[in-house]
């Protein structure tokens, strides 16, 4: 669980985030949503310590990561997996190689157990058969993948997504969605996504939070989206046509 109490961010004279606080829970895909600008990646960044907030809390589990040291902040972010919104794997490595690089500079296995174990990752992600193979040789679809198994090779008990489903087809982007959501259940982590795809709000949200030009505007879960009086949130959803109907024949259910 992470939790964050009163997160604020500026930089010179423009506030970015002011007041946040929420609770990303365990076994559960978190989504931070909303518009461009509004202040969800600044956000990402301090809770994964890329950026300092000016003032508030970041507790991992009851740990305050803002006031750790360097070597209890090294020690937690080993504790940390990520998926980049470009998959960013090393175009010289192996699928497996690529895999394998976390444990290469982390771990204290063996080859052998290295090895092992990225292979036990590619198998859960259904890529073991690709493992020989380099990122160019394979789909944007399968390059997330690789990217899911090598932010997990580690065991980690924190997993953050950014923009996962970018530059992938639905199809694929239900896949990726899925798979996230399995693991994330499998292996009880605290899993954050940042995300602009719809489909996944609708999909996998089991805990949204909703900023709103750097304000917490909403929280809830994918169930509650459909009976949200928010006009913003509301707005920001149902966008389009289609989920616009869908809202109106979801709501009509529940009459």
């Amino acid at each position: 669980m992470i939790e964050i109490k009163s997160i604020y961010k500026s930089f010179e004279d423009k506030n970015v985030l002011e007041d946040i606080s929420f609770t990303f829970e365990n076994g559960k895909t978190n989504l931070i949503i909303g518009q461009s600008g509004s202040g969800k990646t600044v956000l990402m960044k301090c809770l994964v310590g890329l950026l300092a907030p000016n003032k508030g809390e970041v507790l991992y589990d009851g740990r305050n990561f803002l006031t750790m040291d360097k070597k209890e902040k090294k020690s937690l972010r080993r504790e940390m997996g990520m998926i980049f919104q470009s998959a960013a794997l090393f175009d010289s490595l192996t699928v497996l190689e690529n895999v394998m690089f976390p444990l290469d500079m982390f771990s204290n296995k063996n080859y052998n157990e290295r090895v092992k174990r990225a292979q036990f990752c590619l198998d859960r992600v259904n890529l073991l058969d690709a493992q020989k193979k380099y990122p160019g040789e394979i789909s944007g679809g399968m390059q997330k993948r690789v990217a899911i198994a090598r932010a997990i090779a580690l065991q980690p008990q924190y997993l953050f997504c950014d923009e996962p489903n970018s530059g992938l087809d639905p199809k694929t982007s239900l896949v990726i969605d899925e798979l996230v959501h399995d693991i994330t259940t499998e292996y009880n982590m605290t899993t954050i996504i940042n995300t602009h795809d719809m489909n996944s709000v609708l999909g996998i949200g089991d805990s949204i939070l909703y900023i709103y030009q750097g304000h917490k505007e909403w929280e809830g879960n994918k169930d509650q989206v459909f009976s949200a009086t928010n006009e913003r949130l509301n707005n920001f959803i149902f966008a389009s046509d289609l989920l616009r109907k869908v809202k109106t024949e979801e709501a009509s259910k529940v009459k």
